[in-house]
């Protein structure tokens, strides 16, 4: 399984549940296509973590890069009910860095 970690902060910390119902929609919807696996979204809890990492952590868990490209692929288009959705919660977003992790050991490192 890749991880595909996102940190960010949002514009205007006041509107924290609209932003986590616009981005339950946005990767709600991206898993109703079967494009990812699952995903959970987490906040810092007591101020607590590196300052350069945002507030919010969002973990989009895909099958392999494949998934993950094809996921982009969908995103670029910008056009259509995923284009909605993902300006939606861009537009809350800033401070925005992100990562690529797997499982480990994973199939493709033998024991």
């Amino acid at each position: 399984m890749d991880h595909y970690l996102i940190w960010c902060n949002l514009s205007e910390s006041h509107r924290d549940l609209e932003f986590v119902e616009n981005l339950n929609k946005y990767l709600g919807y991206l898993k109703e296509q079967q494009e990812l696996e699952s995903f959970t979204v987490t906040r810092r809890k007591l101020g607590w973590g590196p300052a350069s990492l945002g507030e919010f952590m969002i973990d989009i868990r895909v099958k392999d890069m494949a998934k993950l490209e094809a996921i982009f692929q969908h995103v670029a288009t910008r056009s259509g009910e995923v284009e909605k959705l993902h300006v939606a919660v861009f537009r809350m977003v800033t401070d925005f860095q992100s990562a690529l992790y797997r499982d480990f050991p994973d199939e493709v490192r033998k024991r």
